[in-house]
């Protein structure tokens, strides 16, 4: 009997998590405008790699980084490829990812892996209207808002987790907000208002 019990104790141990379908997030200001290029990120059990259908690189074109926003698993390799006419040289003051590529012109392609989780804010030395961010996460559940302020996160896991809701110019503590959920069996939609900061001058994300 002690056995039997012990093998059944064991088999609900590994048994993987249940999951309750997609995750909805709306994110919109405080006057109902949909906020684009925030990244809504589920701290939740996962087993196995971490991998997203999105392309891991950030190129340059027209003078400009896309995407403005990439989320990254850590470990990832990310692309910088350099489509304009223009060298450019990439480089992050970060401590979650620091380096810097030196100058290179058309169709070149440099690359970085990021090992660590956090945020890496990117720039080119010679063009300062140039930025970007990497969203590095230990979580398989995490999307971006779209122009229309809505992330989905498929097959998230049902039970209580932590969701983060973050974006380069929010008007909180480290540019994000931290909330308990519970995910329902069907899955959830939920809304988030935010309160964002005037994006340097010579870039707007929104």
């Amino acid at each position: 009997m002690l056995a039997r019990v012990l093998v059944l104790l064991c088999a609900l141990l590994a048994a993987p998590p249940a999951f309750a379908g997609s995750l909805r997030v709306t994110v919109l200001t405080p006057e109902g405008r949909p906020v684009a290029d925030a990244v809504v990120a589920l701290d939740a059990p996962h087993a196995g790699p971490i991998r997203f259908a999105w392309p891991m690189r950030i190129a340059q074109r027209n003078m400009q980084f896309e995407p403005f926003v990439l989320i990254a698993p850590a470990g990832a390799t990310v692309a910088f490829p350099n489509l304009d006419d223009v060298r450019h040289q990439v480089y992050s003051f970060s401590q979650a990812g620091p380096f810097e590529l030196r100058l290179y012109g058309h169709d070149e392609t440099r690359s970085v892996q990021f090992r660590n989780v956090g945020v890496i804010a990117i720039g080119c030395n010679i063009h300062d209207q140039m930025s970007a961010f990497i969203y590095v996460v230990d979580t398989p559940y995490a999307a971006k808002t779209g122009a229309d302020g809505v992330a989905v996160i498929p097959d998230v896991p049902a039970g209580a987790a932590t969701l983060t809701v973050w974006h380069p110019y929010m008007r909180a503590p480290d540019n994000r907000l931290t909330h308990a959920v519970t995910i329902a069996a069907d899955g959830n939609a939920l809304s988030f208002s935010v309160r964002l900061r005037a994006p340097p001058e010579h870039h707007s994300a929104y």
